[in-house]
């Protein structure tokens, strides 16, 4: 049932105050933004009003979880120093992603704030902001535990407690073990350093062998977290090109870009821009959807061409004109299966280049099988319906080729894209509709030509 404003209200207060209370450890500054998104729905004047009264720290991380359409009016209601503040309560990853949604609202403000914050917090910031959006540094975390090679547990775990009682460092999980240069030698899981005592040495540690797993500030973002996938690392380190330790992506980032890369391809193979269904103006999000219905009217209208070249034919038997949408239909299903399936196993890095004659045979191999088993069916069905032998056999023909084709083009489109450094989800389900239409339409009125007439 959906709330009044008044008990909107009452309902965000109400978890605001749990929240800083300690009350329910659930609530989380994600379900705050949520409760604002709906009283943002109802009265965007009372929604920035309780933004702005929720304590700094608590509103800074709700501002992160809120979707960057809103952030154009956080800037035109919040001063350039208030938003500063906000980012300096921030660790560095999510002070930067502010800063960045800012940045695509105004530059000139970006630069204000920027400015209106500390010379070291200024200069840690520009140097994550100037990373490009798919490169991992840009999603690093700049707070870290480290300890030197030459040192003792315990005085690494003094150092990490006054980080801590300063608020200066949370979400510890690993000591990454360094050089005095800065070198990152390994990361090593706190709870291991629990069972040793505190006059051992790191450098015995990195001698009986450590985890050396880590990510290039340049390296493609898809890339890291397809590592930390593989290796189940929760927490990557990341270095520069020299080798030297310069921060860290955490667990939520790494589940972020997960969800947001799934989310993109199934947008993707839909024909829909996931930044353009974030917009809030109609136009904008039927402007892009448009682009692909053109793009799919197109490609009807050449399968339509091809029924025309058999107009005589579909005229003489009537029977074709019934039959024909099931020829196309299974071999599109047919078709998307397998992009489906090969789109998804390339994202997850499960099929590269070498493999694709393998990929492709696969599905050319399964394509066959289901075709015979439905061609028989279908076949069995026209025969019966309509009282002629041949037309069943017709029809089968039809969907063993189309349904092969779909297999073939299903696996090929999308592996032909990916060579061609073009995203495989964008744009294989038109490519693939067209070619199961024309070659479903072309082998089922050829055939009917040839053999019924």
């Amino acid at each position: 049932m959906k709330l009044s404003l008044p008990e909107l209200i009452d309902a965000l207060r109400d978890k605001v105050e749990k929240y800083l209370e300690g009350i329910d450890a659930s609530i989380h500054p994600y379900d705050i933004a949520e409760d604002l998104l709906e009283l943002r729905d109802e009265d965007e004047k009372l929604y920035l009003e309780e933004l702005s009264k929720l304590p700094q720290e608590l509103q800074a991380h709700v501002m992160i979880e809120l979707p960057r359409h809103c952030h154009e009016e956080i800037v035109e209601y919040f001063a350039p120093n208030e938003l500063a503040s906000l980012a300096n309560t921030l660790d560095t990853d999510d002070a930067a992603e502010l800063i960045r949604n800012i940045e695509e609202v105004d530059e000139k403000i970006a630069q204000e704030v920027l400015e209106s914050l500390p010379h070291k917090d200024r200069e840690n910031l520009q140097t994550l902001i100037a990373y490009d959006e798919y490169e991992a540094g840009a999603y690093m975390q700049t707070e870290l535990f480290s300890a030197f090679i030459d040192e003792q547990i315990g005085d690494s775990i003094l150092r990490l407690k006054r980080l801590k009682a300063k608020k200066e460092l949370d979400s510890v999980y690993q000591v990454y073990v360094v050089t005095r240069n800065h070198k990152f030698l390994g990361s090593i899981p706190l709870e291991d350093l629990i069972l040793l005592g505190p006059n051992v040495n790191y450098r015995e540690l990195v001698k009986e062998g450590v985890n050396t797993i880590s990510a290039k500030a340049l390296d493609d973002i898809h890339d890291v977290v397809e590592v930390a996938s593989k290796y189940d690392m929760g927490v990557i380190p990341v270095t520069d090109a020299k080798g030297r330790l310069l921060g860290r992506i955490t667990s939520d980032d790494i589940y972020d870009i997960i969800e947001e890369r799934a989310t993109g391809q199934l947008y993707n193979l839909a024909g829909v821009n996931e930044e353009a269904e974030q917009e809030e103006s109609l136009f904008h999000i039927g402007k892009y959807r448009a682009y692909w219905l053109g793009v799919n009217l197109i490609t009807a209208i050449a399968a339509s061409v091809v029924i025309g070249l058999f107009d005589a034919t579909l005229q003489s038997l009537v029977a074709l004109a019934v039959l024909m949408p099931i020829v196309a239909s299974m071999g599109g299903n047919a078709g998307t299966q397998t992009l489906t399936v090969t789109v998804r196993q390339m994202a997850l890095g499960d099929i590269s280049s070498e493999d694709a004659k393998k990929t492709i045979l696969k599905e050319v191999y399964l394509a066959l099988m289901n075709g015979f088993i439905f061609a028989v069916a279908i076949g069995l069905i026209a025969w019966m319906w309509f009282s002629m032998p041949l037309l069943g056999v017709v029809i089968a023909a039809s969907m063993v080729i189309n349904i092969i084709t779909a297999g073939f083009f299903g696996s090929l489109i999308p592996l032909l894209l990916q060579k061609a450094d073009i995203d495989p989800a964008v744009g294989s389900s038109v490519l693939l509709t067209t070619v199961t239409d024309i070659v479903g339409f072309f082998s089922f009125l050829g055939l009917a030509t040839i053999i019924l007439l």
